[in-house]
């Protein structure tokens, strides 16, 4: 009966035996570790799974102690190569049986950080704002007093100065609109996703024909309901974005992967949605320095020498209109940024 209550747990529960072997687990730890326990029993489990501690000497010192412990956020490489973020908790049973309960963390990690994400863009978008109306209202009165005071000037020498004045203050003011975001109303329509992808593909290659790309489509992904014009400026600003860290780092052999999936059953935020399109840009560039990482997405924050700080920011607002979000992992070699939207996404 016991065996049979443990089959039908949610969480993942292996039964070891004395010397590190695999005894038993539940279909969860099956789905869990991507392991089959016809396939993996009588096997030691540290050879099974890899972890940044040793496993192996942690379950080996329950043992030998008699006394349980709970691991937190202990990251394990399965067999498959994927990385999880677990909780588990080893209880000795007797001298030669140790139960393991391991209890994913990854999806309540990723959950607690879109919504961190999520609150943090609001509140930009708050600030930027009320920024935004404190500095057009001036710009606008410096503006005006430029072209009258250029109305009564009669050395042209002078009247250069005060264009230069409404230039300058042009500029601001287009800035200032440019950290806001699309300043238009979105018109969500039935899309192809691919066809937007092929639009940016097309612009890059032309920009920057040095640069390899690769296209990796999912070809079953439905159309999705979405602004098909701010959806390719939104992957456009992260496609260049990634072009030209690599360019100007200097990179051999530049390479960019535009790619598609679905996803299914996936959680953004607090929200769970039946089916996710996630449109993925890879790039073999340098990566994205630690000190940026937290603050990519806001305004006016740039890890290259020229850039503007506003095409990620401008993408994650776009994608929030489609109730998405783009999501980053970074490291030297391989950045990936994973733009994630609904595809059931209701509109009013």
């Amino acid at each position: 009966m016991y065996q049979r209550l443990m089959e039908h747990l949610t969480t993942a529960v292996l039964l070891l035996d004395g010397q590190l072997r695999l005894r038993w687990m539940n279909p969860a730890a099956e789905a869990l570790l991507a392991l089959s326990r016809a396939r993996v029993t009588g096997l030691a489990l540290p050879g099974l799974v890899d972890a940044e501690e040793d496993i192996g000497g942690l379950l080996a010192k329950a043992r030998d102690e008699f006394h349980p412990f709970t691991q937190r956020e202990a990251r394990l490489t399965l067999p498959t190569g994927e990385v999880q973020t677990v909780d588990y908790t080893v209880t000795p049973l007797s001298p030669d049986e140790l139960l393991l309960e391991v209890e994913p963390r990854d999806r309540l990690l990723r959950i607690s950080r879109e919504e961190a994400l999520q609150t943090r863009q609001e509140t930009i978008k708050v600030l930027a704002r009320g920024l935004a109306h404190e500095v057009k209202n001036p710009l606008g009165g410096i503006r005006g007093a430029a072209q009258l005071l250029e109305r009564d000037l009669e050395d042209p020498q002078l009247t250069e100065f005060t264009r230069i004045i409404v230039e300058e203050v042009d500029r601001l003011r287009d800035l200032v609109d440019s950290m806001l975001g699309p300043n238009r109303v979105s018109r969500h329509e039935p899309l192809n996703v691919h066809r937007v992808l092929e639009r940016v593909r097309a612009l890059v290659a032309v920009e920057h024909p040095e640069v390899a790309i690769t296209r990796d489509y999912d070809p079953s992904l439905p159309d999705l309901i979405g602004d098909e014009s701010q959806l390719i400026q939104a992957i456009l600003n992260v496609a260049r974005n990634a072009v030209e860290a690599m360019t100007e780092a200097g990179i051999e052999g530049p390479a960019l992967v535009l790619r598609t999936r679905a996803r299914r059953q996936f959680t953004l935020g607090a929200e769970r949605h039946r089916l996710v399109c996630e449109v993925s840009i890879l790039d073999n560039g340098p990566g994205i320095p630690d000190a940026l990482k937290e603050t990519l997405f806001y305004p006016m924050v740039s890890g290259r020498a020229e850039g503007s700080g506003l095409g990620l920011s401008i993408a994650q607002s776009i994608l929030h209109q489609h109730q998405g979000l783009i999501e980053c992992d970074s490291r030297p070699g391989k950045t990936e940024f994973r733009l994630l939207i609904p595809l059931e996404t209701s509109h009013d």
